[in-house]
């Protein structure tokens, strides 16, 4: 197969994974606390094909990683004693299978033990001690104050932990809305909880995706996959066409 043929299909690929990411967004458009993504690309040169001129490699376009927006997301109100939204920076933690993941997404709710625990019944920890948080629902209503402090009955009973991630490019997406980290090499590395974080109770963060940007992108994929497709066609009808005469020689 010839470079031009080479090239274009690269692109091609490129473009098709754009476009996953780009359907996968305008799906989480409503999706609490979900971040926007978007396809990084790079030029990775290679050797041409046989030839008796012309340049020694020519430039393939590859993919290299994947960019989030941490952008903060509108607050909407709710009204629900346990959702909670980071206004700023931070990111809630929760234990699944003996692992600590990270989300913005604070639709809480207490499990039949009394623990306070995501949708999926995952442990939400706590700032100062790293463990569950316990809360007797038939002790009264709860109010989550300044710094993410939890009282009932004018008492501290936890605080809800909002910790710092020192780089945030290291962050695995696991899916839920939630991610991980590699392990710490470094403990100033180590996530840390907030001392004083803004934490709105009776709100959910929305997901930062503007739709109509999306849709827009959306539109421009398809053209460019279209435009090479076309190249692709003209390629191979000049292929085509060189064979032939080569025959009649």
């Amino acid at each position: 197969m010839d470079n031009a043929m080479m090239i274009g299909l690269s692109r091609q690929m490129t473009l098709r994974r754009s476009m996953d990411v780009v359907a996968n967004n305008i799906a989480n458009a409503n999706t609490a606390g979900f971040k926007v993504e978007s396809l990084l690309l790079e030029n990775r040169a290679a050797p041409t094909a046989t030839h008796d001129d012309g340049p020694s490699d020519v430039q393939f376009v590859n993919t290299w990683g994947m960019a989030r927006d941490f952008r903060q997301g509108e607050l909407a109100f709710t009204g629900r004693e346990f959702d909670l939204a980071i206004d700023g920076e931070g990111f809630f933690a929760v234990e699944t299978n003996g692992e600590e993941q990270f989300t913005r997404d604070g639709r809480f709710r207490l499990d039949g033990a009394g623990q306070l625990v995501a949708s999926d019944g995952a442990p939400v920890l706590d700032a100062d001690t790293r463990g569950p948080i316990l809360i007797d629902a038939s002790a009264g209503s709860v109010q989550i104050v300044d710094g993410g402090m939890i009282m009932q009955n004018d008492q501290q009973i936890g605080r809800i932990g909002v910790f710092e991630i020192a780089n945030r490019s290291e962050m695995s997406k696991q899916g839920n809305g939630r991610y991980t980290i590699p392990p710490i090499e470094d403990p100033a590395n180590e996530p840390l909880a907030m001392i004083d974080p803004t934490v709105s109770q009776g709100f959910v963060e929305q997901s930062n995706v503007q739709s109509i940007l999306e849709l827009t992108d959306m539109m421009s994929v398809m053209r460019s996959y279209q435009s090479v497709s076309k190249f692709l066609e003209q390629a191979e009808d000049l292929s085509k066409r060189a064979i032939e005469r080569l025959g009649r020689i």
